[in-house]
């Protein structure tokens, strides 16, 4: 059998699927991102990507609205600052999941279907190795790390809590990213959204049950993230496997060979780079927010939710962007290209424009959705936040579709470098800064769009005066 699973055999996934679903049809929620009206499609395409991202956030909204309100501002800042550390840590696996993305979507754009497999296979050995590596290293190197990141002491404990927690769900956020964006290079991006719309749902449910009824505290929220993470990540997988042939695991293409192994660590590893050194530049910036105490951690947990939350549709949308420039430059398609990059500039251009407008007057209000109004002190300083990031939305959404490009014309190293001019300026300015006494904290907020705006002008100058563009 060509398309047996090496990990159960498919009839019987097949069967457990239409347990689960009561479905038993074929359906193929796919689009070929060549054809048709070029910013019709990127929408279409996109929109389920935005809305799967947004749902995502609540994991960690819920866990922050919920620990907020019921455990209190310490147990905010715990979680605020162990989000910082999650998000660097898994950013590591997520990057190596959306780098290989890209190359499986320029292999479906240009119909290489074994290519395509052999590469799918040898992403998933290579992955899954790095995500156990990474559950180990957070397993024994827990303490030192929060240390590193200058912990208050009373915070000390309830931190190590929820790290300890939410890591060992680490493999079930491989699995809904690997199989998400193996479902997004064959432009399916509808069936990840459902998964994640119901797992948001559940994820809410367990953080009341936990916290609020049964008290569990900290330990609760992780449990109901980490829980949440399981039904998506396996349920999508198992969805992948029993309705896609193309995403079937086979022992004939777990063949490792060095051109295949190299071209795959290429697109995995300068993602995955760019993904880590970009939150871990805005770990070491956490680092320096700790610094200054318990109330400026909790204003700073509270506002980066609701910054991640604003521009992470445009930051989705960079992400469709490079499949659909991943499948088009598979095709030889250069006009659609062309065509699809002015288009995505001017959306993009216009949801970041309208997003720092809202942000920038009702800062005060999206605070309070998070803190007690009496938080005085806090709800000011993730105010000033706010308006600083909250009027430069447009320099992120610029840098994320030049990232998704780059990625999309198979020059992924572009996209590191990008990222390490962003990050370099925003953590040099930001200990720069902040150790002034004039300025302080305003000294990180300022740095943060410095950082976005400088990258974007080396970003485009690369692009026109390499004539990158033209030939792409």
């Amino acid at each position: 059998m060509r398309y047996a699973l090496s990990f159960l055999p498919y009839q019987k996934v097949r069967r457990f699927y239409v347990i689960i679903t009561g479905k038993d049809s074929e359906i193929r929620m796919k689009k070929d991102l060549t054809q048709g009206n070029v910013t019709k499609t990127m929408l279409l395409f996109a929109g389920p990507m935005i809305l799967g991202n947004m749902l995502q956030q609540l994991y960690n909204v819920a866990d922050t609205l919920i620990v907020g309100r019921f455990l209190g501002a310490d147990a905010l800042a715990a979680v605020g600052s162990a989000y910082t550390l999650m998000t660097f840590l898994n950013s590591v696996q997520i990057g190596m999941c959306m780098g290989s993305g890209a190359l499986f979507s320029y292999y479906f754009g240009k119909k290489a279907e074994e290519k395509m497999r052999g590469s799918m296979h040898l992403s998933f050995l290579m992955i899954g190795i790095v995500t156990v590596v990474l559950n180990l290293l957070v397993m024994i190197f827990c303490d030192p790390i929060l240390r590193l990141l200058q912990v208050p002491g009373e915070l000390l404990e309830m931190m190590h809590t929820y790290v300890w927690i939410i890591f060992m769900g680490l493999i079930f956020v491989f699995f809904y990213n690997f199989f998400s964006y193996l479902l997004r290079a064959l432009g399916n991006s509808v069936v990840p959204l459902y998964f994640l719309g119901s797992t948001a749902v559940l994820n809410i449910a367990l953080d009341l049950l936990f916290v609020v009824v049964c008290r569990w505290g900290i330990g609760g929220a992780a449990w109901a993230t980490i829980l949440s993470q399981a039904v998506s990540g396996v349920g999508l997988g198992i969805y992948a496997l029993a309705k896609e042939p193309l995403l079937r695991f086979h022992k004939s293409y777990f063949k490792v060979t060095k051109n295949g192994m190299g071209e795959c660590i290429r697109f995995a590893a300068a993602s995955s780079l760019q993904q880590s050194v970009m939150n871990f530049g805005i770990l070491m910036v956490q680092g320096l927010v700790n610094s200054f105490g318990a109330a400026v951690m909790a204003a700073f947990a509270a506002a980066v939710k609701i910054d991640s939350f604003a521009y992470m549709p445009a930051q989705e949308f960079g992400n469709a962007f490079s499949l659909f420039i991943s499948q088009n430059h598979g095709a030889g398609e250069r006009d659609r290209v062309r065509r699809g990059v002015a288009s995505a500039v001017k959306v993009s251009m216009f949801f970041c424009a309208a997003v720092s407008l809202f942000v920038f007057v009702f800062a005060g209000n999206l605070m309070q959705l998070f803190v007690d109004a009496g938080e005085m002190e806090i709800i000011s300083v993730g105010v000033g936040y706010l308006r600083v990031e909250g009027a430069f939305y447009c320099g992120i959404g610029l840098l994320f579709l030049l990232y998704g490009y780059y990625r999309g014309i198979n020059k992924p190293e572009m996209s590191l470098v990008l990222t390490f001019i962003s990050l370099g300026t925003r953590v040099l300015l930001a200990y720069l800064l902040a150790p002034i006494p004039q300025i302080g904290v305003w000294g990180i907020w300022c740095a943060i769009p410095i950082g976005w705006f400088l990258a974007d002008a080396i970003g485009v100058l690369f692009l026109f005066s390499n004539n990158i563009f033209r030939n792409s």
